[in-house]
């Protein structure tokens, strides 16, 4: 069994498509984990990419912007206090222009 300090990336979607999306990125979905803290809400699914162990958690239904996904963030790291990766992963718009050469299928990468 899995004990949450095994975990050392976190990956939040915003919305369930993205988590649903995330699952099949998984090398190997671990079944039994220990407990996490006991104030989190979130659901999680574990797993394991290469040879990293990979927390998953999706936003709750209806909820959008930072403050959900800092709340989020922040009972993840409470119950997995040994992530070094955070990820917020999903689909983005965007529009092309002379200045920003934006086409379908391009990946987007956001630096705080």
């Amino acid at each position: 069994m899995s004990q949450p300090n095994d975990y050392t990336v976190g990956w939040i979607s915003a919305i369930r498509t993205e988590y649903v999306a995330a699952l099949v990125f998984l090398d190997e979905e671990h079944k039994e984990h220990g407990a996490v803290s006991p104030n989190d809400n979130n659901a999680y699914t574990l797993g394991k990419i290469g040879d990293h162990n990979v927390v998953i958690a999706v936003l709750p239904d209806g909820q959008y912007g930072i403050s959900s996904v800092a709340s989020v963030a922040r009972d993840m790291i409470h119950s997995f206090p040994n992530i070094r990766v955070g990820m917020m992963v999903g689909i983005g718009g965007g529009a092309p222009s002379k200045k920003h050469d934006i086409r379908l299928g391009d990946i987007v990468v956001s630096t705080p």
